[in-house]
């Protein structure tokens, strides 16, 4: 069967393409012309119909949210009512993310009860399962990493994040520059880092990439090629050890596409406010400006338990400079695992992130306009139907004086707008 990138080239405008354009307000062809191009991915999932979600150039700022079990917190149940709270809140995509438990029944359980694209990290599956068969993750093999990338494709993940760029220049850089002053935090750049040390041999997902995309092509899977060398403190951003892993996978995203199979860049990661528009301008020149989807960024390392804020910030810029797909962070990040009610903030903060982007980035500013004139209106039905959380806009009014009245207990008997009212006529 042909891809998603393959029919663009043969001119045909598929059923997903229709969708995204008619959820982003483009027509089919612009869709069909930029994923031909390689501006636009359309994410969707072996078999799963009517789940289609397109990131790139031209199109709203897409919302990412990630859940997912640990050795501290296996609980099923949990990441499900995770899973519908990120899809109730708008997230555009989630990344199932588990580590421990059965990981075939939780991935099949979470790709049932969404009707977004999903997508994962294969090496988390392998380390797991490496560990299970020989005791430790190191026992790895190459088989077994890819026997899992097919399964995991098989079942319907929409895309994968999988670190080929995490090769022995990027580590020989690495060591060069004398590590990283907050470590490595990505969990898979960090496994295949320690993997290839032990074994003293190359990233087979580097070494082995035509394998790799042999089977994306089968299963039409985007490739998302990992940050595993994304920096964990604003001290490490933009070193060399991240620039080299993006010199890779820019190289890596050419060849998938080569090959027929949509693929899009990760960025990092911790990155102070002035280097944000760097980052991007980066992954854009080296990559032919390729979808880019960035994790935060988070602008500062001193507020956790803030970290969705500190990241809204950095993605609110990261949008308005050209990011295309933005991963949310939660209050708990550095902390634990989330809670329902941290994905819930998560989502709204990074959609809040989006939106103020896209009104640089896309020049989107009509609904800002209208809720103005709400406001002016003192409308407050209109005002909530323009709200990006409708619910939550209504709870706050509803739990103060003076909601039933035409006024708001802000200002009480001094609404200003209605004090300014004869000024403005």
């Amino acid at each position: 069967m042909a891809t998603q990138l393959e029919q663009a080239r043969a001119g045909k405008i598929t059923a997903e393409m229709e969708a995204v354009a008619a959820r982003d307000g483009m027509t089919p062809q612009q869709i069909r012309q930029g994923v031909e191009e390689g501006t636009i991915v359309v994410v969707a999932g072996n078999g799963r119909a009517g789940v289609a979600t397109g990131i790139g150039r031209g199109l709203s700022t897409k919302v990412n949210a990630s859940i997912g079990t640990s050795s501290d917190l296996l609980d099923v149940e949990l990441e499900l009512e995770k899973a519908a709270v990120a899809q109730e809140s708008g997230a555009d995509t989630l990344m199932e993310l588990s580590t421990a438990g059965d990981l075939d029944n939780i991935r099949r359980r979470v790709l049932g009860a969404v009707t977004l694209p999903v997508g994962n990290v294969p090496l988390y599956q392998a380390s797991h399962e490496a560990a299970a068969r020989h005791g430790s993750s190191m026992g790895m093999t190459d088989d077994l990493l890819f026997e899992l990338v097919e399964r995991q494709a098989r079942d319907g993940i929409g895309f994968m994040a999988v670190h080929c760029g995490v090769n022995r220049l990027t580590l020989a850089t690495l060591k060069a520059q004398g590590g990283r002053s907050g470590g490595l935090v990505s969990r898979g750049g960090a496994f295949m880092s320690a993997w290839m040390s032990g074994h003293d041999c190359e990233n087979p997902l580097y070494e082995q990439f035509d394998r790799l995309i042999d089977i994306l092509h089968e299963y039409d899977v985007v490739l998302s090629l990992g940050n595993g060398m994304r920096a964990g403190a604003i001290a490490d951003a933009t070193d060399k050890a991240q620039i080299q892993e993006l010199l890779v996978n820019a190289s890596l995203a050419d060849r998938a596409r080569e090959a027929g199979v949509q693929a899009m860049l990760e960025g990092p990661g911790h990155i102070p406010i002035d280097e944000i528009e760097a980052n991007v301008i980066l992954e854009k020149r080296l990559s032919g400006g390729k979808p880019f989807y960035m994790l935060g960024p988070i602008t500062t390392d001193v507020a956790p338990g803030y970290d969705h804020i500190t990241a809204a910030i950095g993605s609110a810029w990261a949008a308005a400079y050209g990011t295309d797909f933005i991963c949310y962070v939660t209050p708990a990040e550095h902390l634990g695992l989330p809670y329902p009610d941290d994905v819930r903030q998560g989502v709204m903060a990074a959609r809040i992130a989006a939106h103020v982007g896209d009104m640089v980035k896309l020049g989107r500013r009509e609904r800002d306009l209208k809720m103005g004139q709400a406001r002016r209106d003192l409308d407050w039905a209109g005002q909530f139907a323009l709200a990006l959380d409708p619910e939550r806009a209504r709870e706050v009014r509803d739990l103060r004086p003076g909601s039933s009245g035409e006024g708001c207990s802000m200002c009480g008997d001094q609404c200003a707008l209605k004090v300014g009212e004869a000024a403005c006529e």
